[in-house]
This record gives C-alpha cells, structure tokens and sequence, in this order.
C-alpha cells in the first residue's frame, strides 16, 4: 500500500498503524502548502483533488480518503495485527472513537487553534466550547489504558491528535493528568515512538524548505 502523508499531520496515525502492524508501506511526502509530492515532484492534486492526507492507495490500485475509512480499512486489511475489532458493538465502539477523534477533537478543537489566520476571539470562542471535549476523556480514560480492551487504530489516531498540543500552548496536558498519562505511556511505545521521531525529522525539514523559499 501507498500512503501519501504530510509530516506530523493525522496522516501519522496511519504510519503507526503500519509499523504496529510490521508492515512495510511505500511513503509519499505532500508538502502541505503547494501539495508537490517530494519524492518525484508530481502534483499530489492529481491524486487527490482535495490536496488532502491522509490518501491511501491500495495494492489493487484503489484511492481511499479520510483518515477515519483509511484507519479502519488497514485494520481490516493487516486484521493479524489486531488493530480493530470484531462486528458488533466493540466495532461499533471503534467507530464511535474514530468520529470522536476526528470532529470533536481534530477538527472542532485543534484545527481552529492550529490556523495561524483565525482571529484571537475565535480560537478564545473555540477553547470554550471544546476544552469539555479533553474533559470527557479525562473522566473516560481513568483506569483504562487503551480506548478499547486493547490498542486499536483509535489510539493511533488519539496520540496523533494529542501530539499536537505542542503547537497549541494554550492546551496545557497538566491540566489533564490522566490524559497526559496516556499520551506519555503510548509515546513511549516502539511504533509510536519511531513514527514520530522519523516524522520530526521530516517535519523540521519541511519548515526549512519553506523559509528557504520565502
């Protein structure tokens, strides 16, 4: 499989998947602000229109989007590797994170703060609705260590998530202990560890690659 990624974007989760899985995926870099894929310099457009990663291509040739469908397709598709779960409820359960991940906390809470043009009362506005999202996982997490019975895509996509507050200063882990334990517990996994490590490098590289063409 072909995964077209940008550094340290929700594309990660996927990077993780594959090395949680031992699988050995071919990676494609999109730059995120002219969408040219730095490996062969073709526009990353004529694969995805959108200009968006995560984007997945199959082994048959197939072009799958959105980081929630990628996530549960590689967990369908690497199933020995145990990364989703069975039909039913507890699939029910992966999907329900997946969304959570992805609207309440991906794009309702990060996304806003992230956006270096969004005005300061907006992401003020935004930080007031959505720190109740961190709340909630606050309360869930305590004596769990994974969002299911056991690591799943979802973490995958949480850590990634998580990572983020980096960049967003006024998101303070502190603030939530029990997050901030799982975020360091599943930091410190091989696979985690590796992808964001490797995705650092690529990232800094990136920011260069900017500041030289400006």
């Amino acid at each position: 499989m072909d995964l077209y990624f940008s550094p340290l974007a929700c594309s990660l989760a996927t990077r993780i998947a594959f090395y949680e899985a031992g699988y050995e995926a071919t990676y494609f870099e999109v730059d995120p602000k002219n969408k040219v894929v730095q490996n062969d310099g073709s526009d990353f457009r004529t694969i995805n229109p959108l200009g968006l990663v995560p984007t997945l291509r199959t082994d048959d040739g197939q072009v799958l989007t959105e980081n929630a469908a990628i996530l549960q397709y590689v967990a369908d598709r690497l199933s020995e590797a145990h990364l989703g779960t069975s039909p039913g409820m507890d699939r029910s359960r992966l999907h329900q994170w997946l969304c959570f991940i992805g609207t309440e906390l991906h794009k309702g809470l990060f996304v806003p703060l992230l956006d270096r043009k969004a005005p300061a009362e907006i992401k003020s506005y935004i930080l007031g609705r959505g720190l109740s999202r961190l709340d909630h996982l606050e309360n869930y997490l305590k004596d769990r260590e994974f969002l299911l019975d056991h690591f799943t895509v979802a973490d995958a996509y949480l850590v990634t998530v998580i990572n983020w507050t980096m960049a967003t200063p006024p998101i303070e882990l502190a603030k939530w202990p029990t997050v901030k334990a799982y975020y360091e517990r599943l930091r410190a996994r091989p696979s985690i560890a590796k992808a964001i490590a490797e995705e650092f490098e690529l990232y800094k590289a990136e920011i260069a690659r900017h500041k030289a063409a400006a």
